[in-house]
């Protein structure tokens, strides 16, 4: 296939998953990249780049969608006065350094190490949306001290090695101190926003062997473009799906599903 057959491949795929997130994401209120990135690799891999390097290309890709989505989140939840400025200052130069620290680590490992590890965070995040519940707390209170100087940078990092924004361990992380669920999420998208931006300036000077065309180090231009439209596109209609049923019982269909996509990475990181 010459380069036009696989470019349009690639652009048939991404259109598809980019609906499929945008949906999922208005929907359940889950994060982009927990759709992206496994899709992404499915995708490429089908269309032959399933390389060594291969995870790399889907977690920028998905980082740098996040820029753009989560902005956007972000700045439309501060106009209804959701986001907690306070702690997103207080938590953002941990996660700057782990987001960093997480660009280097990413670009030192191998496809299949990489996928054992998002196949292994997925799981946990599958299974606390599956069988969480909105009354568990670990405190009142956001936590500061070593406590923040400890776990601002692991949020950083493993959203990095995930190829995900904030949501995934921030909205968690924030319910179980006591924060109410739409602040959470609306914070949790000024976390998104950190995340990548170091990620994907680091993603630009870590290229690969074998990419898919229009490919800028390791950020794939074309799946960027093409999921940024379809995702503005459905996430609407997502969230307007969200207020017409109870988006619960689909957010533990869709934490089995995770988990079910997450244990098939193990399994083909293994070699199974």
């Amino acid at each position: 296939m010459d380069d036009l057959g696989l470019l349009m491949g690639v652009a048939a795929l991404v259109l598809v998953i980019g609906a499929f997130a945008g949906v999922l994401a208005g929907l359940l209120g889950v994060g982009g990249g927990i759709v992206l990135v496994p899709a992404f690799f499915y995708a490429f891999s089908a269309l032959g780049y399933d390389s060594p390097q291969l995870m790399q290309i889907c977690l920028a890709t998905s980082l740098a969608t996040i820029i753009f989505t989560s902005t956007r989140s972000v700045m439309s939840h501060h106009k209804k006065g959701a986001v907690n400025w306070d702690i997103l200052k207080a938590w953002a130069p941990g996660i700057v350094v782990g987001a960093m620290f997480g660009v280097v680590t990413a670009s030192a490992l191998r496809s299949d190490t990489l996928q054992a590890i998002f196949g292994g965070l997925a799981v946990l995040v599958g299974l606390y949306m599956t069988f969480g519940k909105s009354t568990w707390r670990l405190g009142d209170a956001m936590p500061g001290g070593l406590f923040r100087a400890v776990f601002s940078p692991v949020v950083g990092f493993l959203s990095v090695l995930m190829g995900i924004g904030g949501g995934s361990f921030g909205v968690p992380l924030m319910t179980l101190h006591g924060i109410a669920i739409h602040r959470a999420v609306a914070t949790a998208a000024g976390f998104g926003v950190i995340i990548a931006v170091p990620a994907v300036i680091g993603f630009f000077f870590a290229p690969v062997d074998v990419a898919p065309p229009f490919t800028l180090g390791s950020v794939n231009l074309v799946a960027f473009v093409l999921v940024v439209a379809m995702t503005m596109m459905t996430a609407p209609m997502g969230a307007a799906l969200a207020h017409r049923m109870d988006p619960k019982p689909l957010k533990r269909v869709f934490g089995i599903f995770l988990i079910l996509v997450a244990l098939n990475m193990l399994r083909k990181a293994a070699g199974f």
